[in-house]
């Protein structure tokens, strides 16, 4: 707020200066600039999801499947999205198509996984179509992960003391 109040000033300041000149022409662009300025700063805020760290250091969230409310850690260390057989079942995924090919390292030990496709997976305003995933085995995963087959597909994102900041575009 204070940082956006600060930005506000400096423009209007330097806004003022210009009219001091009594140049129009410059007061249209600085007028212009100032208001395409502030509409990026908005919209960049706009296309922003703030995660908490939570106690045990994790960054946990609430995602949307297909429309299905999951929780999910973020882990920036696994090339996919990985659900549990629960979570899938949950969301309407076609379970009894799937064929479990895909050798998988969880923190749990080995494990063998299969691959989908995500019609939707959205976290907060940010919302992406058709995000490759994998799904483990009933009882092979206790927790979500939402890894880079998501992440790969935002801007940035970002560890702010003790925040973390995902970037849509």
């Amino acid at each position: 707020m204070m940082r956006s109040l600060l930005l506000l000033f400096l423009f209007a300041f330097t806004a003022a200066a210009v009219a001091a000149y009594k140049d129009p022409e410059r007061v249209v662009r600085a007028s212009d600039a100032v208001t395409e300025l502030l509409r990026d700063h908005v919209e960049q805020r706009a296309h922003a999801v703030q995660i908490p760290r939570g106690q045990g250091g994790e960054f946990a969230l609430r995602a949307r499947i297909n429309g299905i409310a999951a929780p999910m850690v973020i882990d920036t260390g696994a090339t996919s999205v990985v659900l549990t057989y629960e979570t899938a079942k949950a969301a309407g995924l076609p379970l009894e198509l799937l064929d479990y090919d895909v050798d998988l390292e969880t923190a749990g030990g080995h494990t063998r996984a299969a691959r989908l496709t995500l019609d939707r997976l959205a976290i907060g305003k940010l919302v992406e179509r058709s995000v490759p995933a994998l799904v483990v085995p009933h009882g092979q995963m206790k927790t979500n992960l939402l890894g880079m087959s998501f992440l790969d597909r935002l801007e940035s994102f970002e560890v702010r003391a003790d925040r973390l900041v995902l970037h849509g575009f």
